[in-house]
């Protein structure tokens, strides 16, 4: 039920930033038509349709990283809490933060002792970061972000070739997508707000 709800929420904010940036596209459109020409247009729509591909493709790349890691997540507490917890340890600690430490009295904390427990931490930290690197790596090289970035390198290279590229409207075009999600979440907020 919460994953149906997390999921509502999550389509119901990709349609308000989808709206927001389809609004600023037109009014994009409206104006090279209008005050430039069908070039201008053709340089910002070319532009847009890229950085839209490459948010697209970057945000579906990390909502399946989070989703894996999610799903690995709750196998690994069932798991565990299948083996050594009981009832009462899942209710005080119903996120198994505390087991991993075990308390030293403090007359036998060493200068040696401290230093040991802290090399042994950062060797955690530099297994779990190296981990880290590894399992996030499938988010940048997804077939998704080569797929956008191929589609915005070869819309720069097709204008470019056919001598229609303009700069400053396919930077333009470009800036639609980080300016309307800057725009997004600041209507956002407010709408959290009242």
């Amino acid at each position: 039920m919460a994953t149906n709800l997390t999921l509502m929420t999550t389509n119901k904010y990709i349609f308000d930033f989808a709206k927001v940036f389809l609004i600023l596209d037109a009014s994009l459109v409206l104006y090279s038509f209008i005050f430039q020409n069908a070039i201008w247009a053709l340089n910002t729509q070319v532009a847009f349709l890229g950085s839209l591909f490459v948010t697209l493709a970057s945000f579906l790349a990390y909502r399946r990283n989070v989703n894996n890691r999610l799903s690995t997540l709750e196998k690994k507490s069932e798991h565990k809490s299948l083996e050594d917890r009981d009832k009462i340890d899942e209710i005080d600690d119903p996120y198994d933060l505390y087991s991993e430490y075990e308390e030293i009295p403090e007359e036998e904390l060493t200068t040696e002792k401290i230093k040991e427990i802290i090399k042994d931490e950062k060797s955690k930290v530099k297994r779990h970061s190296i981990k880290n690197t590894f399992t996030s790596a499938s988010s940048f090289v997804s077939i998704y972000r080569i797929l956008g970035y191929g589609s915005l390198v070869f819309g720069f290279f097709a204008l470019n070739n056919n001598g229609i590229f303009l700069a400053v409207p396919f930077l333009i075009g470009l800036s639609v997508v980080p300016f309307g999600t800057l725009l997004s979440k600041l209507v956002f907020k407010k709408k959290l707000e009242e």
